[in-house]
C-alpha cells in the first residue's frame, strides 16, 4: 500500500470535482472549488474521520468495497479507478464478473438525469449505482453481497422482493428476468459466474425452473411496470434500457407513464427516504 501516493491522489481528485458534478448544490459560502471531505464521506457512505485519515496517509488499508465507493463518489474514470486500487495494494476489479464498478461515464449520466429515477446495472442484474430519485422510488439496492446482489435471485428466492410489484404483473416480470438471463447465459457461454447463478436458481426455485425450461430469450430494452410504494401508492413507470457497446452494463431510466405517477413521484421527493426501508 502506497499511503502517501494514495493520500495525494484522493486529495487532488476531491479538489477537482465540482459539487454540481455529483448532484450537490454549490453554496455561496464555499471556500474551495472542489468537494469537502464531509461530502466525499456522505457520497461514499463512510465516516468523515476515515476520509481525513486516508488523505493524511494515516489509515489502515481500505477494503475493495471502500475503494469502489470512493471511486463512485469521486467519479473516477476506469483508468483512475484501477490506479486507486493499485495504490491501495489491491488488484483492480476485472472487466467482467461480479466485482465490476459502474463506468464513470454512466455515473455522470445518473447525475445529469437529476429527478428522473435511473440505475446502472451489470448484465446479470447487479445494481452498481443509483441516483437519489431511484433510491426514493425503489430503495437502496447497492452494496448487497453474495447472490442477493442479483435482482433475479432476490425475485425468485425472497418473497419481500415481489412486494413492489402488483400481483397481476409478477409473472410477466419473472418471465422477463429469466428471458434476459437466458440471453446473458448464451452470450457468456461457459462463464462460471453465470452458470453458477443459474444452477443455484434452478435448485432454489420451482418457478424459475419452469420458466427456464421454456427457453424464452429476450434482452430487456423497454417495458412498463408498476411500482407499489409503501408511502405514495402505485407508480406506473416506463422503463428504457440503454446498454454499453460490450453489453456489460446497462443504464435503466424510469419515467412516469401518466400524470398520477408524475404527481406521486414529485411527492416522493418531498417525503424523502426517512420511512423507506433499504433492501437488506
Amino acid at each position: 500500500m502506497q499511503r502517501d501516493q494514495l493520500a495525494d491522489f484522493l486529495r487532488r481528485r476531491r479538489e477537482t470535482i465540482r459539487p454540481a458534478e455529483v448532484g450537490l448544490t454549490d453554496g455561496p459560502r464555499r471556500r474551495t472549488a472542489g468537494l469537502r471531505r464531509e461530502e466525499v464521506a456522505m457520497l461514499a457512505g463512510m465516516s468523515v474521520d476515515y476520509v481525513v485519515r486516508l488523505e493524511q496517509g494515516r489509515s489502515s488499508q481500505p477494503s475493495t468495497q471502500l475503494l469502489g465507493a470512493l471511486a463512485r463518489a469521486l467519479r473516477l474514470s476506469d483508468d483512475e479507478r484501477d490506479h486507486l486500487f493499485h495504490l491501495a495494494g489491491h488488484q483492480p476489479p476485472p472487466a467482467d464478473g461480479v466485482a465490476r464498478l459502474a463506468r464513470a461515464g454512466l455515473l455522470r449520466v445518473l447525475d445529469l438525469l437529476g429527478d428522473t429515477p435511473a440505475l446502472v446495472l451489470s448484465d446479470l442484474g447487479e445494481v452498481l449505482a443509483q441516483n437519489q430519485a431511484s433510491v426514493l422510488l425503489a430503495g437502496d439496492q447497492t452494496g448487497l453481497s453474495g447472490d442477493r446482489r442479483y435482482v433475479a435471485h432476490r425475485w425468485f428466492t425472497d418473497p419481500a422482493a415481489r412486494e413492489m410489484a402488483p400481483p397481476g404483473e409478477r409473472e410477466h416480470h419473472g418471465r422477463g428476468l429469466v428471458a434476459d438471463l437466458r440471453a446473458v447465459a448464451g452470450r457468456r457461454s461457459g462463464d462460471p459466474v453465470v452458470t453458477g447463478l443459474v444452477e443455484r436458481l434452478l435448485a432454489a426455485s420451482a418457478e424459475f425452473r419452469g420458466f427456464w425450461d421454456e427457453h424464452e430469450v429476450a434482452v430487456r430494452r423497454s417495458d412498463r411496470k408498476t411500482f407499489v410504494h409503501p408511502q405514495v401508492g402505485d407508480l406506473v413507470m416506463d422503463c428504457e434500457t440503454l446498454v454499453t457497446p460490450d453489453r456489460g452494463q446497462q443504464l435503466l431510466v424510469l419515467t412516469p407513464a401518466d400524470a398520477d405517477s408524475r404527481e406521486r413521484l414529485d411527492l416522493l421527493r418531498v417525503l424523502g427516504v426517512q420511512e423507506f426501508p433499504a433492501v437488506t
